[in-house]
């Protein structure tokens, strides 16, 4: 039995751990994104299997910004003027994504990222997960 909570402990342990992205991956950022999912901090989760509105991300250097889109048939995108600015900080080998406006400031830590997917934690412990978007295909 001491031998399973023994186990345990180390299993919770080193995935509590955030992990390390190299700095030479965070271009994987720019593009267009769709969130998939949400990890509430009790374990609950929220899956997103289709969304009206995707996330563009543009990174240059330490600074970006983050911009809701609307995707249509033609290919084209709708969006309005709302932009969040953010810059990329790096503190005990983990990136955070740090966002300020006129009415607020807030921080989303870097949890994974790759060309395809990358999730942020936010200072209230909820994990969102996003996937690359890739726009449906009609045939003509």
């Amino acid at each position: 039995m001491n031998r399973i909570l023994l186990f345990g402990t180390f299993i919770l342990l080193f995935s509590c751990k955030e992990s390390l992205i190299p700095k030479e991956n965070l271009h994987y950022l720019n593009g267009y994104w769709e969130i998939s999912e949400v990890t509430f901090p009790d374990g609950s989760k929220k899956d997103y299997k289709i969304s009206s509105t995707i996330d563009f991300i543009h990174l240059d250097g330490d600074s970006g910004f983050r911009k809701k889109m609307q995707p249509k048939f033609n290919g084209t995108y709708s969006t309005s003027n709302n932009v969040e600015s953010f810059t990329m900080i790096k503190t005990n080998d983990v990136f955070t994504l740090t966002y300020k406006n006129s009415l607020d400031q807030w921080d989303e830590k870097l949890i994974q990222l790759d060309s395809t997917s990358f999730a942020v934690r936010n200072e209230e412990g909820i994990l969102y997960s996003y996937k690359r978007f890739q726009p449906i295909q009609i045939p003509k």
